[in-house]
Formats: structure tokens, sequence, C-alpha cells
């Protein structure tokens, strides 16, 4: 078994209308739901809160590209959207492949008898629960944080 950083990881799945956040333990083994978040001019706001409750190591924003791993407009928002977390952190901002996180999360809350429509608070929580344990697997795996680190008030390359 490969060495993990201990400390608690914040997964955030970004979307239009909400941001939902997954926390991790602090050995790193399981993320769990921590909260939808409305998107509004006060999101960061609240996500830096969140970050100073939990003492969190690191933040892991999902990358949301398409199967061919092309940018789509959705891409774009998640990278604005986490330089904008760098900009205003002093906790370190990831971007992590999240391809089908949204579409697991919903394939999943049907599979525990939820209708879309009754799932939407939640399913924000849950993708960004799926999209924080793969990361975490994939750091557990490889011994490397997945993802690619943001320099703090800086645009993604």
């Amino acid at each position: 078994m490969t060495l993990i950083r201990r400390g608690i990881r914040l997964g955030v799945d970004v979307g239009k209308a909400r941001v939902g956040v997954a926390r991790s333990d602090p050995d790193a083994l399981l993320a769990v739901p921590v909260e939808t978040v409305p998107r509004s001019d006060a999101t960061i706001r609240r996500l830096l809160e969140l970050a100073a409750e939990y003492e969190a190591l690191e933040f892991l924003v999902g990358l949301p590209t398409s199967l061919s791993g092309a940018d789509t407009p959705s891409t774009t928002d998640a990278r604005d959207f986490a330089a904008a977390l760098a900009a205003a952190s002093p906790t370190p901002v990831r971007l992590v492949d999240e391809r089908l996180s949204t579409v697991t999360a919903h394939s999943a809350l049907r599979s525990a008898g939820r209708s879309q429509r009754r799932s939407r608070n939640i399913v924000d929580q849950v993708a960004a629960v799926v999209l924080l344990q793969q990361a975490l697997d994939v750091e557990r795996s490889s011994g490397n944080p997945a993802g690619v680190a943001l320099p703090p008030g800086q645009e993604p390359a």
C-alpha cells in the first residue's frame, strides 16, 4: 500500500446553479457528502468557511471534460471557478478529472429509488463524493496527489 498524505480534502462539484461539496476523513480513506451550496457571489466565501471548519489540506475541484478529453463550456466554467477559489484561498486548489461523476451520481441515486427530480438538491453532493473518492483512490494507488495544482491567484493553464 502506498503512503497517502494525511488530512481532510474537500471535493467540489461545480454546477451552474449549485456547487456540491464532499469531504474526506483525516486518513483520506472515504469521501462523504457535506452540503450543496447555491451558486452565487457568496459561494467561494462559504467554501472558505468549510475549509477553515474542517482544517482542509486542499480543495479538489472537478474538471468536467468530454469523454474524449476535450473542453466544454462546463470545463471553462469549472476552471474559472477554481481559479477564483485559488485566488481567494490560503488552502491549495487542485483540478481533477471528473468525467462521468454526475452521471454516476444520478445512477446511484436512481438505484436507491430516488427520482431525478427528488434528487436535485443532493446530486451535486453525491457527484462531489464520486470525484473526491476517485481522487483519493488515485493518490492511494500512485502515491501522488490527483490532478493539477493551481498556483494561488493565477489562472490555470
